[in-house]
C-alpha cells in the first residue's frame, strides 16, 4: 500500500483553510522501489534521497513511496496508481521498470517520470538518471587486489546488463593493475535483492578460496557470510555504507573494509526543486564522483595505510577529472584491441558494454 508522510500541522492546516486563494498544493514526489527500504543497500539509499527532499522543502513537498515492487506487470500497475492518485513526479528506481515507466508516461503527459539506470526516454515527460558506479568499482578493485592473500577475488553479479558488466570490468581491471597475479570469480545471482541467494553466492566463492568479495546486489547478506570467516576474508558495502559490518560484536574488525555509496540526495533535491520553480526539463543524467553521487565510504584500519593512500589518490584523480577508470591499454576478453594506450572509453561504449576485458574467464550469460 502506498504510504504518505504527514506534512502539515493543525495550525498550518487552519491557515490554509482560512486563505484558500493563497494556498498552493504541495508537490507530490513519489518513488517506486524494487526492494524494502530496510535492505541496507540500494533501496535504503534511494529512500535516504527521498527523505532529503522532504528535509529540503518541508511542507512544500509530500513524499510517497511503495517498496518491493516486482519488475514486470506489477510495476506498471503501481506506477499507474501513483499517476492517478496525484503524483507530480514519479521516480522509478530499478532498471527493470524502464518499459513500464514509458508505457505509463504515455498516458499521463502532465506527470513527470524519472527512471533510474535506464536509457529509454520515449516521451517528453520521461527523464533518465544514473550514477557512474564503475568509478567506485575501480577504487574497491584496487583495494581488493592489494588485500587478497589467495590472489582470488570475487564479484556477485545481479543481471547481465551493461551497468553490471561495466562494474565487473572496472573492478577486475584495477585489481589486476594493483596485483598482476589476481584472478576473478564471477557468480551470477539473477536477482537484485534475495539475501539467501546472495549469501549462497558469497559462500560458494569463499569455498573456492576467494578472500575479497564485492557485490552488485542489494542486501547485507554477502557481508554477513564473509564475516563467518573470522577475519580471513573481506568485503565492501554496496550502494550504502553498511557500516554495521565494520566491527564485530566482540570488537574485532568486521568484514566491511570500505564501501561504494550511491548518494542520490543531490539529484532528487535538484530535480524536485526544478519542478517546483519551473526550470524542469527532460534530461539524461550520468553523474559520479565529481558531482558527489558516487562516494567511497570510510576505509577501515584493516587496509594498510599505503593502500588507503593509493585508493584516496585514485578518488582524488577521478573527482578532479584527471583519471578515467577505463583508460587504455585495455583489450577485450578475446585479446582484440579495445582501448589504445592513453585512450579513454566513450560513454556510448560503456553504456552498451556487453563484453569482458582480457583476463576474465567465463562467459556473460544471455
Amino acid at each position: 500500500m502506498i504510504r504518505k508522510t504527514l506534512l502539515a500541522s493543525a495550525a498550518a492546516a487552519a491557515t490554509l483553510a482560512a486563505a484558500p486563494a493563497m494556498a498552493q498544493d504541495p508537490t507530490e514526489a513519489c518513488f517506486v522501489y524494487v526492494g524494502p527500504i530496510g535492505d541496507g543497500g540500494w533501496t535504503y539509499q534511494h529512500h535516504q534521497g527521498a527523505l532529503a527532499v522532504k528535509e529540503e522543502y518541508g511542507d512544500a513537498v509530500n513524499i510517497r513511496w511503495q517498496e518491493s515492487v516486482p519488475e514486470g506487470a506489477d510495476a506498471e500497475r503501481v506506477i499507474t496508481q501513483m499517476a492517478i492518485s496525484g503524483c507530480d513526479i514519479i521516480f522509478t528506481t530499478s532498471f527493470g521498470y524502464m518499459d513500464a515507466t514509458n508505457a505509463v508516461a504515455a498516458k499521463f503527459p502532465d506527470v513527470k517520470f524519472e527512471h533510474a539506470t535506464g536509457y529509454k526516454r520515449e516521451h517528453p515527460n520521461v527523464s533518465t538518471y544514473n550514477a557512474r558506479f564503475y568509478e567506485g568499482r575501480a577504487v574497491v578493485g584496487h583495494i581488493a587486489g592489494k588485500m587478497t592473500q589467495t590472489n582470488k577475488i570475487g564479484y556477485i553479479a545481479s543481471f547481465p546488463i551493461p551497468e553490471v558488466v561495466m562494474g565487473i570490468n572496472s573492478y577486475y581491471h584495477h585489481a589486476k593493475l594493483a596485483n598482476p597475479d589476481v584472478e576473478l570469480v564471477v557468480t551470477w545471482a539473477y536477482t537484485w535483492f534475495d539475501p539467501a541467494k546472495e549469501a549462497d553466492a558469497a559462500r560458494a566463492m569463499l569455498d573456492q578460496g576467494v578472500d575479497v568479495i564485492t557485490a552488485h546486489t542489494d542486501s547485507t547478506a554477502p557481508l554477513a557470510e564473509i564475516g563467518k570467516e573470522g577475519g580471513s576474508a573481506w568485503g565492501f558495502g554496496q550502494a550504502s555504507d553498511m557500516a554495521a559490518f565494520t566491527t564485530n560484536d566482540d570488537g574485532t574488525p568486521g568484514p566491511r573494509i570500505a564501501s561504494i555509496i550511491d548518494e542520490w540526495s543531490p539529484y532528487y533535491v535538484k530535480r524536485v526543486g526544478q519542478l517546483m520553480d519551473g526550470t524542469y526539463e527532460q534530461i539524461d543524467s550520468w553523474a559520479g564522483m565529481p558531482e558527489g553521487e558516487v562516494v567511497i565510504g570510510e576505509m577501515t584500519d584493516a587496509i594498510p595505510a599505503d593502500v588507503q593512500a593509493e585508493a584516496q589518490a585514485m578518488i582524488d584523480a577521478i573527482t578532479s577529472g584527471e583519471y578515467h577508470p577505463f583508460t587504455g591499454p585495455i583489450n577485450k576478453q578475446d585479446g582484440s584491441a579495445w582501448l589504445a594506450e592513453g585512450e579513454t572509453a566513450s560513454d556510448g561504449d560503456l553504456l552498451s558494454m556487453g563484453f569482458y576485458i582480457e583476463g576474465i574467464t567465463g562467459d556473460i550469460p544471455n
